[in-house]
Formats: C-alpha cells, sequence, structure tokens
C-alpha cells in the first residue's frame, strides 16, 4: 500500500499537484497578460473575450466526460494524455502568429486541462486509501491549486514584464516534462471494473448548447442580435436544450441526470455557481483592461493590484468550510453574497476606480466572496444525494464554475464592448470607461444580490425536504451504495467535495472516499476555486 510517508507516495502527489499548480497559474495569470495580447495581435475586446471563453468552453463541457474516461481507460493513462495535450496546447499558445490561431490553441490546451483537475484528484482518491492519509493529500493538493492562483497575476505579470505574453504560455512547458516524467516512472494504473457508459449524444448537445450561447452573446454587441449569425446560434441553443432535457431522461447513464433539479439545494447549488463564476470571470476581464489600458500600469503592477482578490479567497476558503461544518451552508452564502455585492456597489455607485484605496477594498472584498462561496455551495450540491451519485453532483457543480465563468465573460465583454461602441480600451479615457463598466459593475452587484437571496432560499427546511425526495425518485428501493456489498469499494460515484461538511450531509455521506472531479475540504488547510 502507498502512503504518504513513502517517497513513492510523496511522489504521487507532487505528480497530481503539478497538474493542479499548472492549471492554477494558467487561470490569473492569462487575465493579466489580456492587454499585452491586445496590443501585439490587435485583438478587440471580442477577440479577448475567446480567449478565455475558448479554454472555459471546452473544459467545462468535457470535465464529466474526462472523470469517466479515467475510470473506464485508466487514470495514470488519461493524466499522461492530460499532460501532454496540455502541455503542447501551451506550446503553440506560445508560438501563435495571429488571434484564430491562439484561440484555437487554447481550446487544445484546455482539452488536456479538462482532463487534470478531476483526473489527478481521482488519482489520489484511489492511491491513499486510508481516511486520514487521503485527507491530508487532499489538503496538499487544494492548498496548491489556492497558492498557483494567488500567485497566478503576480507570475503573470513578471512575466509579461520580462518576455511578452507569450511566456505566460511557455511557462507551462517545462512544469509539463517534468510531470510527464514523474507520471511514467512513479505513477501506478487503476481502474474501475465497472464504470458508466458514455453518453455521446448528451455530450454532444451540451456542447452546442454551451458553444452556441457563448457565441451568440459575444457576436451581438459588434452584429446584433437580428443577425443571421447571433440568431442562428441562439436558436441552435435553444434547440439543443429542447433536445437534451428529454434524452437524458431516457437513458439509464446520463450524463446529467435531470431529476437532480428536483432537488432545490442541487438547484440552488447551480444557480449559486453560476452567479458568482459569473461575476469572477467578468470581473477578472474587466480589471485587467481597467488597470493596463486606462491606468496604465505595465503588467507587474497590474499583477501586483489585483492581488487582493485570490490572496483573500485562499485565506477565507478554510473560514468558509468551518462556517458550514459548525453552522450550515447559509451563513457563508449570506456573507459571501454581500462581500460580492458591496464590492460592486462600490464600483458602481461609488466610483471605486477614483481612490486606490477603495479599489482595493472592492478587489478584496470580491475575492472575500468568492472564497466563501465555493464551499457552501458545492455542500449544497451533494446535501441529500445517495452515495452513489454524489460524485456525479458534485461534478456537475464544478462544472458549473467554468460555465459561469464563461458566460460572465460573454456578458461582461458584451456590455463593456457596447458602452465603448465597439472600441477598444487602449487609449480610453478614464472617465469614458468607467462609464462602459458601470452597468457590468451592477451586473456584479446583482450576482452578490442574487447568491444572499438563494442562501436563504435553497437552506429553508422545504429545501431540505425537496432533497430527501429526491434521494427517493433516484433510487425508490434504496441506494445500491449504501449496501454492505458495496460500502467496501470505492466508484466513481461515490461522495466528493467538502464531505462531512454540515450534519445532515455527513448522515448522507458517512465516511465515503471523494470521488472525481471533486474536492474535500476534510483535514485540509482549505478549499480553493477553479478561477478560469
Amino acid at each position: 500500500m502507498i502512503t504518504l510517508n513513502s517517497a513513492r507516495g510523496r511522489l504521487v502527489l507532487t505528480v497530481c499537484c503539478l497538474a493542479t499548480l499548472m492549471v492554477g497559474i494558467d487561470s490569473t495569470a492569462v487575465s493579466v497578460a489580456l492587454p499585452a495580447l491586445e496590443r501585439c495581435l490587435g485583438a478587440s475586446v471580442c477577440g479577448m473575450q475567446w480567449v478565455i471563453d475558448a479554454y472555459n468552453l471546452v473544459v467545462a463541457s468535457l470535465m464529466l466526460l474526462a472523470g469517466a474516461m479515467g475510470d473506464r481507460f485508466g487514470r495514470r493513462r488519461t493524466l499522461l494524455a492530460g499532460y501532454v495535450v496540455f502541455t503542447v496546447g501551451s506550446a503553440l499558445c506560445g508560438v501563435a502568429s495571429g488571434l484564430d490561431g491562439l484561440i484555437g490553441f487554447r481550446a487544445l490546451q484546455a482539452l488536456g486541462g479538462a482532463m487534470l483537475g478531476p483526473v489527478s484528484l481521482s488519482v489520489i482518491t484511489h492511491t491513499f486509501t486510508g481516511r486520514a492519509e487521503r485527507g491530508r493529500a487532499i489538503g496538499v493538493w487544494s492548498s496548491v491549486f489556492g497558492i498557483g492562483l494567488a500567485a497566478g497575476p503576480l507570475v503573470g505579470g513578471v512575466l509579461v514584464a520580462g518576455d511578452g505574453w507569450r511566456s505566460v504560455f511557455w511557462v507551462n512547458v517545462p512544469i509539463g516534462l517534468v510531470a510527464l516524467l514523474l507520471t511514467v516512472l512513479c505513477l501506478p494504473e487503476s481502474r474501475e471494473a465497472a464504470s458508466r457508459r458514455a453518453d455521446p449524444v448528451g455530450q454532444l448537445l451540451v456542447v452546442v448548447l454551451l458553444s452556441c450561447l457563448t457565441y451568440a452573446v459575444i457576436q451581438a454587441p459588434r452584429q446584433g442580435w437580428g443577425a443571421l449569425p447571433v440568431s442562428g446560434t441562439l436558436a441552435a441553443a435553444v434547440v439543443a436544450l429542447a433536445f437534451l432535457v428529454p434524452y437524458e431522461r431516457r437513458i439509464s447513464d446520463p450524463l446529467i441526470d435531470p431529476r437532480f433539479f428536483h432537488s432545490l439545494p442541487f438547484s440552488g447549488s447551480v444557480a449559486v455557481s453560476l452567479a458568482s463564476f459569473a461575476a469572477l470571470g467578468g470581473f477578472l476581464l474587466i480589471s485587467s483592461l481597467y488597470l493596463q489600458d486606462v491606468r496604465g500600469l505595465s503588467a507587474l503592477p497590474a499583477g501586483l493590484w489585483m492581488l487582493p482578490m485570490p490572496a483573500m479567497t485562499v485565506l477565507l476558503a478554510p473560514v468558509a468550510g468551518r462556517l458550514t461544518g459548525g453552522r450550515g451552508a447559509r451563513l457563508p452564502l449570506l456573507l459571501a453574497g454581500a462581500a460580492m455585492g458591496l464590492a460592486g456597489l462600490m464600483c458602481a455607485a461609488f466610483h471605486a476606480e477614483d481612490s486606490v484605496v477603495a479599489l482595493l477594498v472592492a478587489y478584496a472584498l470580491f475575492g472575500a466572496g468568492i472564497g466563501l462561496v465555493d464551499v457552501p455551495a458545492t455542500a449544497l450540491a451533494v446535501s441529500g444525494m445517495p452515495r452513489s451519485r454524489a460524485g456525479v453532483a458534485s461534478g456537475v457543480s464544478m462544472a458549473t464554475c467554468r460555465v459561469g465563468v464563461s458566460l460572465g465573460v460573454a456578458v461582461f465583454g458584451a456590455v463593456l464592448s457596447s458602452g465603448l461602441h465597439g472600441g477598444s480600451p487602449t487609449g480610453a479615457a478614464t472617465a469614458g470607461f468607467a462609464d462602459a463598466a458601470r452597468p457590468a459593475w451592477w451586473i456584479v452587484a446583482g450576482c452578490g444580490a442574487a447568491v444572499m437571496m438563494l442562501g436563504a432560499l435553497v437552506t429553508s427546511r422545504r429545501a431540505e425536504r425537496s432533497a430527501r425526495e429526491t434521494a427517493v425518485r433516484l433510487f425508490p428501493g434504496g441506494d445500491p451504495a449504501e449496501s454492505p456489498a458495496a460500502s467496501g469499494g470505492t466508484t466513481v460515484e461515490q461522495p466528493v467535495r467538502q464531505r462531512a461538511l454540515t450534519p445532515a450531509l455527513r448522515r448522507t455521506t458517512d465516511d465515503a472516499p471523494p470521488g472525481p472531479g471533486a474536492r474535500s475540504t476534510k483535514g485540509s488547510p482549505g478549499t480553493v476555486t477553479p478561477w478560469s
């Protein structure tokens, strides 16, 4: 048996942590590099939106599939593929000669990123079988992601200032090569004897739905909602959704089980994740453009200015874990919504951009809100779920975060582009940019208010009752994972991030190990969020 005290165990953990470190740094470093990329490639706001959203759309669409691939074809093999694709995609991004090529290579990079996150966590949960050791390993894994997030703006600023925006992508190459070598030498292979069947039709419909919806939102300010490409893709998204729901209801192993949404806590978790991470995606986009294009800061000072956001996220994640464990999901959600809403209100109504101190406080408040929201949102996603479906529910919650970022970048960029009348933020007057961005800040405030409202609604007794009723609908005869035969093994669909966070959730999940595509704060210094 591999343990954390052995050299082999430490190497396995290192391989998995390198995966989350690469994704964490890339998440925030690319946002800092956007203005330099804009000047070098002549990108519009629309083009910069696609640099971010091409990545997030692919990750959101394929994250659940990647976890299932690891269980079916082998976790070591899938993680190797993820490292290869992410490293090659990063290198190609670094040599891209134009915006279209960069966007395409970002999608390729995301194909690898979709494998790295869920599969690296799955490797940990299936390698370290002891409860305490698994908790320690997941804690280290989560902390490394937080370090990557916090260091991303600074690392991105240093790299862009020293060697241009391309170096933000090139930095992934040596890390990826080292991780590949360690994976080949140290990582044992593991797979499930019986894994869930693939759902290619559902996967295709999800890709069409998300990509068409995002395209329509991004392109509408330039082409108009009545333009054929915009109205056509919007119609395609509606058709994909109309086919997706009834199809997923009919098949035995759906990609996303529509019955989950009968649970108010699960539906609330999805809505909270969408609202908070949409605000995050837009906040990062507009802040990067404002600091560099309007205030005239170089990449390194801009990265330092943005540091309060990820720093507060990392600092308050363990606080959210303790609050959720001791008092339930309601209080941290109310605090998270209040912090995000206040940050948006400071920028929208009180012109925080006019004061250095006020702007930094707004950044810190927003980061605090993001740090407080992820743990309770995930706890809601799995609250009351049968053990054999908690992993899938948590995976949907994680994918929703990526969808939120994608939609946030699309919506906020569209609002900014409309305010600038399709122009570039480069050289825009401070007042002109502030006026163009003000509706976006009001959206941030609205997202915060939505999180607060949902936090109150989906933690009620009626919501808890709906979660229990949903569990009965899923398994009228009882959850097979609760049987003695099932309790001795681990499966892809056993619980997940934030297990044992509330008494109700503790009764639901017992001591089952977290599943792939999920994170736990049990025994960890805190859980951090998938930022980009």
